[in-house]
């Protein structure tokens, strides 16, 4: 059988994997599909009316969308925090579930385009940061750049978690010449595109609050820890749900790295608090926004105290060996892991950037409902795109989708 046959009974399985489930199964699909129905709406209601539909203004140009793909960023990177352990230590309870890690990074790249692209007010013109056909301004460009590591890291992992789950599929294991050298390419690829896409906002020389040389290496950071511990939590979904053998060890080892990229992160963190505070030079009004407010509006401020909580409260489970060896405590410190990291690098960087602008503004940002919408319809289509690729994945590692030879 060529494999042009084989391949077309790959993707015939495949598409049954997906199409077949149980009750359960089928409800969570119809809630994704409402979400998405209800985030293409608003789009549609975004590229009808312009995006005044938004919150942001002059003041405040880059808002919620933005703000969730610089976090997106980070949870696709951190699949290289499995790989150097399953691959470079080749640690068995990690190199069996690596591939659930580089399947989220699939998903979050997608996820990330696609933040881009609703944050882009006239989407159709997007040709024209197009090689050949349009003027991509390279080398010079950082949003050529991103543009490009994230494209070629989205084609390394895709063709990884292809190739092995077609040779699996086949019946065979897959070639270590031809995975191995990709796989450790897509390590220096999963820090790069971190950090152009903090070069995006470090090359903004007018905004002081960004234009720091560690903003790249706290991008990383708190990439390692929110990245790991939405895997984590994924893990035990889909052990639960899933049929997928998913070792404690594997989950504890998790929370080990997890340790040291949150005390690394916090570490960042404090850096910038002394550096702001300490000089108190005329560029410190951002961070005093961030961390007190300014003329009344603390909005911001109570998000930065509540990421630093969420933090300091993960970072104690994850290095308390009684904590960590716990699932269900576990568990609670990926949670605030998350949502720390979430509000961080999310509206936590961009608002304090933009505020107050060079007229002494203070303009209070908040995403418009018409934002929140498209963002969610955003993390359901990742979602959705993740449960296909996780049902595939499973079948096939489980042996329920194997190639059938005459």
């Amino acid at each position: 059988m060529d494999n042009l046959k084989v391949f077309a009974h790959f993707t015939k399985g495949s598409f049954l994997a997906v199409v077949r489930g149980s009750k359960g199964y089928y409800v969570w699909l119809l809630a994704l599909g409402v979400l998405i129905a209800l985030g293409a709406a608003a789009y549609q209601h975004q590229l009808s009316h312009g995006l005044i539909t938004s919150n942001m203004r002059d003041q405040v140009s880059w808002g919620f969308y933005i703000g969730n793909f610089a976090f997106l960023v980070g949870v696709a990177a951190a699949a290289v925090v499995l790989v150097v352990p399953a691959y470079v230590y080749n640690w068995g309870p990690i190199r069996d579930v690596v591939l659930i890690g580089e399947l989220l990074s699939v998903a979050a790249i997608i996820m990330c385009m696609l933040f881009v692209t609703v944050d882009l007010g006239r989407p159709e013109f997007v040709w024209h940061l197009m090689p050949i056909v349009g003027t991509p301004n390279f080398p010079h460009s950082l949003l050529t750049w991103d543009i490009l590591v994230l494209n070629l890291y989205f084609l390394l992992n895709w063709f990884v978690v292809t190739y092995i789950l077609f040779t699996a599929f086949k019946g065979r294991k897959y070639n270590p010449r031809i995975v191995l050298p990709i796989i450790f390419l897509s390590i220096p690829f999963a820090i790069g595109i971190h950090t152009v896409t903090a070069f995006l906002f470090m090359g903004l020389k007018s905004r002081a609050f960004w234009h720091t040389a560690l903003l790249a290496p706290r991008f990383i950071a708190g990439a390692f820890c929110s990245g790991p511990a939405l895997i984590f939590l994924i893990f035990r979904v889909l052990r639960r749900f899933g049929r997928m053998q998913i070792s404690d060890a594997a989950l504890f080892k998790i929370g080990e790295l997890l340790a040291y990229a949150m005390a690394l992160n916090l570490f960042f963190v404090a850096t910038e608090v002394f550096t702001e505070f300490y000089g108190q030079t005329s560029h410190t009004v951002h961070a005093r926004f961030q961390w007190f407010g300014l003329h009344g509006d603390s909005s911001i401020a109570i998000y930065t105290w509540a990421a630093l909580a969420c933090n300091v409260l993960a970072l104690i489970i994850f290095m308390v060996p009684k904590f960590r060896l716990s699932l269900q405590i576990l568990t609670l410190g990926c949670v605030f892991s998350f949502c720390g990291i979430f509000i961080e690098k999310g509206m936590g960087l961009l608002l304090p950037g933009f505020t107050p602008d060079a007229l002494g503004e203070v303009y209070g940002y908040a995403p418009s409902m018409n934002e929140v919408l498209i963002g969610i319809g955003i993390w359901a289509i990742g979602a959705l795109l993740f449960t296909w690729m996780a049902r595939v994945a499973i079948a096939i590692t489980a042996g329920d989708l194997r190639l059938t030879r005459a």
